[in-house]
Parts: structure tokens; C-alpha cells; sequence
């Protein structure tokens, strides 16, 4: 079984060499020892979210903090294709599923899409709490997933924004039930960035399948079935990373 993975800020593991103790304190301290009860001896493995990673042991621990020692630093290359899903703001909280899902599969950033028939509207003081709760999901779901880089959650998006990002993407996917292309057909790039567009429940707009067409995506149908926002996206990303980086 693989060690839980605590993230600590970015930076945090600068300096630190194999032998040091390293205190894991605060949030993550008093989670790895209140809740999870990790116990001297156990190994824990430490990330600062942007690929560095501490492979220690735990040599003490107290009420709410533990105190590590470092047996090993890794750096955890990006990943290539770096993976892009623009995912529609939904209703009911689906695009929360969807973010957290596909934190779990790999992706590697997400972009908040203000689509024509997203019925959620970000705006303000609103929007600014709904996207740092998309970070926080994130944020959790790559510990959850041991994973030692936190995807980027990018600023709102709109039209424009992201027919600008499909046009400078190694390979750009709108996902459609009208699609004639299979995904499991498509042949993603070695490298570069794939950017996967979701729409909201109420779906993509003609108008808006027709632009993002227009600079450079391939419409696209997973299958035979019509999926959720919630489930298109992570469905996808499985899909393109089976061709590409599940290898």
C-alpha cells in the first residue's frame, strides 16, 4: 500500500535534505495525527503540490503535529500530454464532481467555463467562493490520490477564452452527442497541451459547437450513451489517458 501523501505550501521542501526532520504542523499536522493516528514508525509521504516530494518516516508525534524524518526527495516530472478540461459551470453541483473526478484521474488543469446554458452564474464575490472552492476540491482529491502536483484551477472562462485555448492546443476535443468522431478513435500527442471541453447539463449551444469547431477542436462522442456533466468529463480524461499516458 502506498503512504497517505500530505500537502504542505509550495516551496516548503526547498532546503530540505535526506536525514533532516521535517515537522508536519497545522491542518495537515493535526489531520495525520488526530485523525489519521499515524504512529512513529509509519511512512508518510510529503508533496508541495508542484512535484517535490519527501519520502519520510515518522519519528515523533505528538497531540496535533508529527515530526518526519526525510529518507528519500524525489521531484515528480510534469506530466505529457499536459491535460486541460474546460468544464461548464453546472447546476446541482455537478462541476464540483466533475473537478474532484477528474483531479483523481490525472488532469492537470481546469478551467471554469461560462457557458451559454450554464444556469449557475459566477459573478463577484459569489464567483470568487465558488472558484476557490474548486481549488479546495482539488486540492483534497490530489491528496486523496497521492498526488504530488495540484492541478491549476484557471480564472472564469468565457467563449472567447476558450476558443483562444483550442486554438493554441496540441489537440482540442468538444465533447458532443452529435460528434461523428469516436474519442476512443482519437490519437492524442505525445506532447503538448489536450484541451477537453464539457458543456453544462443543458448542453452545448449550435452556435458555440460551431466556433469552437471553427478554431480547431474535434467534436467528439464517447459513446453510445448521453453522459452527465458530472461523469462526460472524467469519462473522457480515462479515455484520452488510456491512449496516452496509461501506458
Amino acid at each position: 500500500m502506498s503512504a497517505p501523501l500530505f500537502l504542505v505550501p509550495a516551496g516548503a521542501l526547498a532546503g530540505v535534505d535526506v536525514g533532516a526532520r521535517l515537522p508536519l504542523e497545522g491542518a495537515e499536522g493535526r489531520h495525520a495525527a488526530t485523525v489519521r493516528r499515524i504512529a512513529v514508525g509509519e511512512r508518510v509521504d510529503v508533496a508541495d503540490g508542484e512535484g517535490a516530494v519527501a519520502r519520510c518516516t515518522v519519528i515523533a508525534a505528538a497531540r496535533d503535529a508529527l515530526t518526519l524524518g526525510v529518507d528519500a526527495l524525489e521531484v515528480v516530472p510534469e506530466p505529457s500530454p499536459r491535460l486541460v478540461l474546460v468544464q461548464a459551470l453546472a447546476k446541482g453541483e455537478r462541476d464540483d464532481l466533475a473537478v474532484e473526478t477528474a483531479t483523481e484521474l490525472g488532469v492537470d488543469e481546469v478551467v471554469p467555463w461560462q457557458a451559454s446554458r450554464s444556469v449557475v452564474v459566477w459573478k463577484g464575490e459569489r464567483g470568487e467562493r465558488a472558484r476557490r472552492k474548486w481549488e479546495q476540491t482539488v486540492r483534497a482529491a490530489a491528496k486523496q490520490s497521492r498526488r504530488a502536483r495540484v492541478p491549476v484551477v484557471a480564472p472564469l472562462a468565457s467563449g472567447a477564452d476558450v476558443r483562444a485555448r483550442v486554438a493554441g492546443a496540441a489537440l482540442a476535443v468538444v465533447l458532443h452527442e452529435e460528434g461523428e468522431t469516436p474519442l476512443a478513435g482519437v490519437v492524442p500527442p505525445d506532447h503538448g497541451e489536450v484541451l477537453l471541453v464539457v458543456g453544462p447539463e443543458g448542453g452545448i449551444t449550435p452556435p458555440e459547437l460551431a466556433a469552437l469547431v471553427g478554431a480547431g477542436a474535434v467534436a467528439c462522442r464517447i459513446g453510445p450513451h448521453v453522459l452527465r456533466s458530472s461523469t462526460a468529463g472524467p469519462a473522457a480524461l480515462a479515455v484520452l489517458s488510456a491512449a496516452s499516458r496509461w501506458r
